[in-house]
């Protein structure tokens, strides 16, 4: 019985410490957002204070109605949408069909492409941005969205190829031979059996996509002039020659931060089975 005893106390205790451990995981992740909402809606004086307050003191929105005062809002926010929602349709039909490509044929050169695709993801997207900008230019695409859509599939796709591999290397052959014995096509064996069991791995690629491409920041503002930039250029307002007003910017950073919310709201339940299903094999 004290064998059982202490090892049941042991158990207790490294339940504990890992306990601990989360709590102070998502303490450090949780804080700056934390900090972003609270500072969004303190007075404007006291988001400056230098000697903060940890805890909510006086609460206004006077720091949204500033955000929304100071240059468009909507604007940037809806050419935002529409290049992050482009991104993410385009990404993933093509990405899919590449997946599937590489995944389900043999063909020569299948793994110079995948090697490919491993170190295209290597390459800084810093160092891209002159070239970028001088092929756009030549295709009379800069300062357009489906500029900037094209620029940002050039860094998402490859991403999303590779990760939808290991979705369809993870589902058997064999449902789609089955299929197509019980006299389905290859494009009916697809639709009807492997579809559906990639929802997961979709959900999941596609959030990534979307926020990789909502956040993007530095080809938006090299791309894209001052009539058409995107949101997170628009955050830059906030900043002038007299300083920056830390309110209306964590201002406009909460509402800039309320559609990825929703998004996760929606898709959670999908995005956490994407998260593993394809971790198996591949």
């Amino acid at each position: 019985m004290s064998a059982i005893a202490t090892g049941g106390r042991r158990r207790g205790t490294s339940r504990l410490g890992w306990n601990l451990l989360g709590l102070l995981v998502f303490v450090t992740v949780g804080f700056p957002v934390y900090w972003m909402v609270d500072t969004a809606f303190k007075p404007a004086k006291d988001a400056i204070d230098p000697d903060p307050s940890l805890l909510p003191t006086g609460l206004t929105q006077d720091n949204f109605h500033r955000a929304l005062d100071i240059a468009d809002f909507w604007g940037p926010v809806g050419r935002s949408l529409i290049v992050s929602l482009s991104v993410v349709a385009i990404g993933i039909v093509v990405g899919l069909l590449a997946a599937l490509a590489i995944s389900r044929f043999a063909f020569r050169g299948r793994k110079i492409v995948i090697v490919g695709i491993l170190a295209v993801q290597m390459v800084p997207a810093v160092s891209m941005i002159i070239p970028v900008f001088l092929l756009l230019n030549d295709l009379g695409q800069y300062d357009r969205l489906t500029g900037l859509i094209i620029t940002y599939l050039t860094f998402i796709l490859p991403f999303t190829v590779w990760t939808l591999r290991g979705f369809v290397v993870n589902i058997p052959r064999e449902l789609e031979e089955a299929a197509m014995v019980d006299g389905c096509s290859r494009t009916g064996a697809f639709l009807r059996v492997v579809f559906p069991l990639l929802a997961p791995g979709l959900v999941a690629t596609s959030v990534y996509g979307f926020i990789q491409a909502w956040n993007e920041y530095l080809y938006a503002l090299m791309l894209m002039s001052q009539e058409n930039q995107t949101a997170t250029v628009w955050l830059g307002n906030f900043t002038t020659k007299h300083g920056t007003e830390y309110a209306p910017m964590m201002a406009g950073s909460t509402m800039m931060a309320v559609p990825i919310v929703i998004l996760f709201l929606l898709v959670q339940r999908k995005m956490a089975a994407g998260l593993t299903a394809g971790a198996v094999k591949g």
